[in-house]
């Protein structure tokens, strides 16, 4: 996806959310919550695919931004969410930006003493980090601690997912093919040779960083604002792992298959419900024979390496 096309997509995107969300008395709840969690699983993915992705990290630590933005916009609205429709959309995009920049500056607080690690090193600090997070809010007494916090306002609708889904790809999309963004492919390419191009590798590393731990902490917020309820176990370890299969399955370093990815990876237990029981070993064995079969990522163009 070009930079044009992009521009077509944001104001499409935007265009038909705002739509939908009109008619969504019309829809299932039901399923228009399930699309709730897909364009905030969309904005998750795609934004942890610059770092993972097109910077060439391994971040395991993504839940802990999405749970700042979520923790922060929730005490915000409740707060101060009691106005009219006007006032109160204002609120909402206020909180989810403070959500998102508080994540950003946890994302450099993070990124700048650690992006000099690379590979396993990396990881397993951006694990301990988001687990730094979640123990950090399960004793937070004033966000009610291990027992979570009620969020009173369900803003979270059509046009607030899908368009703040939207912005996402189209920030990505646009950044990794600028001018400035071909620093971070070339930093995943081959670091060493960036450094020798005077490419300093720590700078897109922490800009890649704080990018998308900032769009994390907006899909917090979104999540907060749609579940209604949050704890921090529902930003643990395995929260973050399901983030970077979207981004694996999809192909790392592919927006559109990362997109697709973060989708059928969000239906995929609501069609194995009928078989509760089995579903999880059902998900897991898809998982490994799309692992087994297509390393490079079910939607990737990259050929598979050779064996």
């Amino acid at each position: 996806m070009n930079i044009r096309h992009a521009k077509t997509f944001l104001l499409g995107a935007i265009a038909l959310s705002f739509l939908v969300s009109l008619g969504a008395n019309h829809i299932n709840s039901y399923w228009l919550f399930i699309a709730y969690d897909i364009g905030i699983n969309i904005i998750l993915a795609v934004s942890l695919n610059l770092i993972n992705g097109y910077t060439g990290q391994f971040s395991l630590g993504h839940a802990g931004f999405m749970a700042v933005g979520a923790y922060t916009a929730a005490v915000i609205t409740n707060q101060f969410g009691e106005m009219n429709t006007f006032a109160s959309g204002a609120v909402f995009l206020s909180a989810l930006f403070a959500g998102g920049l508080l994540a950003a500056v946890a994302g450099l607080l993070v990124g700048i003493p650690t992006l000099r690690l690379r590979g396993d090193y990396l990881a397993i600090v951006t694990l301990g980090f988001g687990e730094i997070i979640r123990v950090i809010f399960q004793n937070m007494e004033k966000v009610g601690g291990a027992r979570g916090l009620s969020v009173i306002h369900d803003w979270t609708n059509f046009f607030w997912a899908f368009g703040f889904a939207a912005v996402t790809v189209y920030v990505v999309t646009s950044l990794v093919h600028s001018t400035y963004g071909r620093g971070f492919i070339a930093v995943r390419d081959d670091e060493v040779a960036a450094s020798a191009m005077g490419i300093n590798p720590t700078k897109y590393k922490v800009t890649a960083f704080v990018i998308g731990a900032f769009f994390a902490g907006i899909a917090g917020g979104l999540y907060a604002h749609s579940k209604q309820f949050i704890t921090p176990g529902g930003f643990n370890f395995m929260q973050s792992i399901a983030i970077v299969v979207m981004v694996i399955l999809g192909g790392m370093g592919n927006t559109i298959g990362v997109i697709i990815a973060a989708v059928l990876l969000t239906l995929l237990p609501e069609f194995l419900r009928p078989v509760a029981e089995y579903r999880m070993i059902i998900y897991s064995l898809l998982l490994i024979i799309l692992m087994l079969t297509r390393p490079q990522g079910l939607f990737s163009l990259r050929k598979s390496p050779a064996k």
